[in-house]
């Protein structure tokens, strides 16, 4: 009974639905079932399921990022312009990445917390400048050809190998990624992000530097799309139009995977489950001949639904007086009336912070 209870809570939903989609591609697609095939699907997902691993920490902490398609298009560009035909100039350009994301995550971080502009506006105005800067440089067009060396991390692998025959770099990018989550969530700073999330107010009160905390949000979130853009390059190329559209197939993911808009409730696995399912949907869609432009009609239909379902849930369950399911990992659990200071203490417990007392 509780297993069947778990599979239609908002966050086990997400993997019945997974696993009903992958059957049914299979079904009309046999070849779908090789282990190759599922490699190259998995390779496929990994650039949003990354940004989606960002775009997770930021929505708990009750915030959002809209700027992360256009960083993925800047990056690109920076890559494929700067690289060029040098291998030499690799590392360097990866590093000059590296710290452009963390930039940009620190901006937006910073005019959020300090500034108090909410950060759908300040992520808003980020996507727009990126984007403006991008058409400026490029004029519009496809422009840069970075070295093969730059383009095989997102489209090359270990080959050979027994069974599975490929095995793209991207999936062990995405997997290395996805176990580094996992690890943050376990952190301090995984546990003030969902306590801020859940009630900012006594997150301050404990004496949590919540600016800081939610900033670094941001941060992981543009480092996200800064990985997300070096196997693009390799994938899809160099163009303006790659990574367009990334953020809000994120935040679809994330929502589909039971993350609760507004935060404080969440799971980064089953975030990284919802990109799973919408490239498994977007794939029976094109197998059953629906056009690709009808992807961000039922973008918008699944996320009214799974914040709708998530909502229904979540408010009967306070109305039953249900206990709490255990969490997952990466998960804090749910504050209990009464106890609204409960999650922020532990987490300052947890990195050696003694909470204020304030009446």
């Amino acid at each position: 009974m509780k297993f069947l209870t778990a599979l239609v809570s908002p966050r086990g939903a997400v993997f019945l639905l997974l696993v009903i989609l992958l059957v049914a591609v299979m079904v009309l697609n046999p070849n779908f079932a090789e282990p190759g095939q599922l490699m190259r699907y998995i390779q496929r997902v990994a650039p949003v399921a990354i940004v989606a691993i960002g775009q997770y920490f930021v929505i708990i902490a009750g915030e959002f990022d809209l700027s992360q398609g256009s960083l993925i298009t800047a990056q690109v560009i920076v890559a494929g312009n700067l690289v060029a035909q040098d291998d030499a100039r690799t590392v360097p350009v990866l590093c000059l990445m590296v710290v452009l994301g963390l930039v940009v995550g620190l901006v937006n971080g910073l005019l959020t917390t300090l500034l108090k502009v909410p950060s759908f506006i300040v992520t808003l105005g980020m996507m727009l400048a990126l984007l403006g800067l991008v058409l400026w440089w490029t004029g519009g067009a496809a422009t840069g050809n970075p070295a093969d060396s730059f383009r095989q991390i997102g489209r090359g692998g270990i080959r050979d190998i027994p069974v599975l025959d490929f095995l793209p770099w991207s999936v062990l990018v995405l997997a290395a990624w996805l176990a580094l989550g996992i690890w943050v969530t376990k952190r301090p700073l995984g546990k003030l992000l969902i306590a801020i999330g859940d009630n900012a107010r006594a997150t301050r009160y404990s004496g949590a530097r919540d600016w800081w905390v939610t900033t670094r949000a941001f941060m992981i979130s543009s480092l996200s799309a800064t990985v997300s853009a070096v196997l693009l390059v390799g994938y899809a190329g160099v163009h303006p139009s790659v990574g367009r559209g990334y953020e809000f197939v994120a935040i679809t993911a994330v929502v589909l995977g039971g993350v609760v808009l507004g935060g404080g409730r969440g799971w980064i696995v089953a975030a990284v489950a919802g990109a799973f399912v919408l490239e498994a949907l977007f794939l029976l869609l094109n197998i059953a001949g629906v056009p690709s432009s009808l992807r961000d009609a039922v973008q918008g239909v699944i996320i009214i639904a799974a914040v709708a379902y998530s909502g229904l849930v979540f408010r009967s369950r306070r109305r039953g007086g249900a206990p709490q399911t255990p969490p997952s990992p990466g998960k804090e659990p749910d504050a209990p009336d009464g106890a609204e200071e409960s999650s922020a203490t532990q987490a300052l417990a947890g990195e050696g912070a003694a909470p204020n007392n304030r009446s």
